[in-house]
């Protein structure tokens, strides 16, 4: 179907968007998006289950190695995040894609594992994978932008975030059972997470539409199209430099998940083979909030939602440098670390989103991704080396007193901004 607009110009509408026609809750495109990162995040989550004590205990690295690693694991994909957002915005909005090459290529990184038993060569298939991500997440959520209505994109994003904190929740699951069940137990988790990856692949290019538009508006012609300097020109936008700024300062001071749960483990006593279930506590709840979270940051302020979630993970950073201890204190930090996650991650997506116009929705939302990826890759070297400087208790209580401060010079620049509905920020552009 197609409407014409003031200039006599054909403009394709969405289905959802027909006259008379109720829009769907969470449209296809998404759950489609959703059951690809499904998929895929059984296949990471699978690797990052075990890899803390594959290079740690297995390999015999150093805390301050690991954070090298893991910051590899956090912050390469940045690099190449930019890139992936302009590619897709230029290429008259042909996101799947750059996002098809981004799943392809860390799905051929899962079996170089097999082969990778030195930090040198752990580390380059880590970047290549980085890089995979880079490519694909920018995409994938402009795809989500652009195929929902502006009024329900918390719901939205919730929705594919809670389908895939699933994947996240049944990876470890599927690691843990593949460990007890093998001899070689790592070798064969790398393995099957990179069928699983395979398979994710397929499933992106069978079901989710080679092109998407938002309702109402055709694809770009081709002298239309964003320059890079376009994209990079987003950040004079006042709202999104805002949040551009306090979710790179948020993520100075936010612990990777590996570097947490060695540290639940050590201060809980738990056993080395219960290691791969605690990101099942932090993926449970995740799953449960994800989407009454993304529903209620709809009705609110977005931005203060975002913030919201990073006072709640400060309160899980005290509660592991408390005197209480065993389980009970693990379950209560996974329940606040879950919680953090699903305030935050699809929510600052969908802020996001409503900052910058539809023609620049997959450099907007990777001028963000990318600010956060590079602070928690700088974080991730700095908690390293202070912990094996100082040791790990001392080193998260630094980043705890940091974290508070962080929150409130983000509170501070965030105050008084409102969030530019998407139709305003088109015309804006134009």
């Amino acid at each position: 179907m197609y409407l014409a607009d003031s200039r006599g110009t054909k403009a394709a509408v969405a289905p959802d968007s027909r006259p008379g026609r109720r829009p769907a809750a969470v449209p296809g495109t998404v759950l489609a998006l959703g059951a690809v990162s499904l998929i895929t995040d059984i296949s990471s989550e699978m690797v990052t289950a075990v890899l803390p004590l594959y290079v740690v205990a297995g390999l015999g690295l150093s805390p301050l190695g690991f954070g090298l690693l893991d910051g590899i694991n956090n912050g390469v994909g940045a690099l190449v995040r930019l890139a992936g957002g302009h590619l897709a915005d230029r290429g008259g909005r042909r996101h799947k894609v750059v996002a098809g090459l981004g799943y392809g290529l860390s799905a051929l990184c899962k079996p170089l594992l097999l082969v990778a038993h030195s930090l040198p060569v752990i580390s380059a298939v880590l970047a290549a994978d980085r890089t995979g991500k880079g490519l694909r997440t920018a995409p994938r959520d402009a795809m989500i932008s652009l195929a929902t209505e502006p009024a329900t994109r918390g719901r939205a994003f919730g929705v594919h975030r809670a389908m895939d904190t699933t994947g996240a929740l049944l990876g470890p699951l599927l690691a843990f059972a593949v460990l007890r069940a093998t001899v070689d137990g790592y070798d064969a988790v790398f393995a099957v997470s990179g069928c699983v990856a395979a398979l994710g692949v397929l499933v992106l290019v069978l079901f989710v539409p080679r092109r998407i538009t938002s309702a109402g508006t055709a694809p770009l012609p081709e002298q239309d199209r964003p320059a890079l300097r376009d994209a990079l020109g987003l950040l004079r936008r006042p709202e999104l430099r805002r949040l551009t700024v306090c979710a790179t300062l948020l993520g100075l001071t936010t612990v990777s998940d590996s570097f947490l749960y060695l540290l639940l483990q050590r201060e809980g006593d738990l056993p080395a083979h219960l290691f791969p279930l605690l990101p099942l506590g932090t993926a449970a709840v995740f799953l449960l909030l994800a989407v009454p979270l993304g529903a209620f940051a709809d009705r609110v302020d977005r931005r203060l939602l975002f913030l919201a979630g990073h006072g709640v993970l400060l309160l899980g950073y005290g509660l592991v440098l408390s005197p209480w201890h065993g389980v009970p204190a693990v379950v209560a930090v996974l329940v606040l670390h879950g919680t953090f996650y699903a305030a935050t991650d699809g929510v600052l997506a969908a802020a996001t989103a409503g900052a910058v116009p539809a023609r620049h929705q997959g450099a907007g939302q990777a001028l963000v991704g990318t600010g956060q990826a590079l602070a928690r890759f700088a974080c991730s070297l700095a908690f390293g080396a202070a912990w094996s400087l100082w040791g790990g208790r001392t080193a998260l209580a630094v980043t705890a007193a940091a974290l508070a401060v962080s929150a409130v010079v983000a509170s501070y620049l965030l105050r008084g901004a409102d969030e530019v509905p998407a139709r305003t920020a088109d015309e804006v552009s134009a």
